[in-house]
């Protein structure tokens, strides 16, 4: 079984992380060939993924969010080869209260029905932005 919504631990912790600085969130999605509605209807993964973007994308912008990056993987050359990605991008949030309101928003909540209906797994990790340092892999 994937990994498509946090878990409430996991993102209780999320809000006892400050909420007052920008983050970024690296997004890793594996779409399913065939979106699992609960009501039955028809799409593919990547239909429903469109959808959930479509949906969501007003209220992320809204709230001062913004897509910085986006790749199509191609090959896992480090790490485990099971874990195959379709999509990865990252968002920047003006701050994690900014995305604590985006999950709280009755129109993204709508929204999310599409997203959950695509995802087979997903990975999710929030990232305190820096500045390059001196050196190759450090931050100033």
């Amino acid at each position: 079984m994937g990994h498509v919504n946090p878990e409430r631990e996991v993102f209780a912790q999320f809000k006892n992380l400050p909420r007052d600085h920008p983050i970024h969130m690296l997004n890793l999605v594996r779409l399913k060939p065939f979106a699992d509605y609960e009501d039955g209807r028809s799409a593919t993964g990547a239909e429903a993924y469109r959808a959930y973007a479509r949906e969501s994308g007003p209220i992320f912008e809204r709230l001062g969010g913004r897509q910085i990056w986006i790749a199509a993987p191609e090959l896992m050359l480090t790490g485990p080869q099971s874990e195959t990605w379709d999509i990865a991008f990252i968002a920047e949030y003006p701050s994690g209260q900014a995305f604590i309101d985006m999950l709280r928003d009755p129109d993204y909540r709508e929204a999310v029905k599409h997203r959950t209906a695509a995802v087979e797994d997903s990975r999710l990790l929030r990232l305190r932005p820096g500045a390059p340092g001196a050196h190759f892999g450090e931050m100033a």
